[in-house]
């Protein structure tokens, strides 16, 4: 199973082993990198003034049109070599519908969203609530962009999720069939 969540592109002329190593390489500093970028950064800097030291923080925050552009850049670079379904891939499509939630691109969040929802429910158990909560992300995203016969059918996967791995009693249940109710 973790062959298929290292899914390599299928091509004509495949990528060598080197290319590949190369990628996963990059994969994990892209992903280390966005993690980092994410959050504000401290720079410790020192200066003299009046002839006295001062060290300080600078911080500054980058925006998430940046954090998109670093998303979608690498989408490209990894896509050379990556299938959608690789699990570098997924990592930084959750991080873009992230950013796209973030500034509210609901558009953009359903597209990434409906890209992630099929490896995850391969690469994941059958009641995992990563599973869940990704159904739960596009039912609501369905719902807010006026597609009701999508969303309706996303929530109820995701409830059926919920009800095997929380029981059908919990409160997040409830809250989700209100929705149901209210839209």
């Amino acid at each position: 199973q973790d062959k298929d969540k290292l899914e390599i592109c299928k091509a004509n002329d495949p990528p060598s082993a080197e290319t590949v190593k190369d990628m996963i390489r990059y994969a994990r500093n892209v992903i280390e990198e966005f993690r980092r970028a994410k959050h504000y950064k401290y720079i410790l800097c020192s200066c003299i003034m009046r002839g006295h030291l001062f060290i300080g923080f600078l911080d500054f925050f980058i925006p998430p049109g940046e954090l998109l552009e670093i998303c979608e850049l690498s989408l490209d670079k990894m896509g050379a070599v990556f299938e959608d379904s690789n699990v570098y891939m997924l990592h930084m499509m959750y991080q873009a519908m992230g950013v796209c939630l973030y500034v509210q691109d609901w558009e953009g969040a359903l597209r990434y969203g409906q890209k992630i929802i099929r490896p995850y429910s391969k690469h994941y158990p059958s009641y995992s609530l990563n599973v869940a909560s990704m159904w739960l992300k596009l039912g609501r995203l369905y719902m807010a962009l006026n597609n009701r016969t999508s969303g309706v059918k996303a929530l109820k996967r995701a409830i059926a999720i919920m009800e095997v791995a929380h029981g059908k009693d919990h409160p997040y249940i409830s809250e989700i069939k209100k929705e149901l109710e209210d839209h």
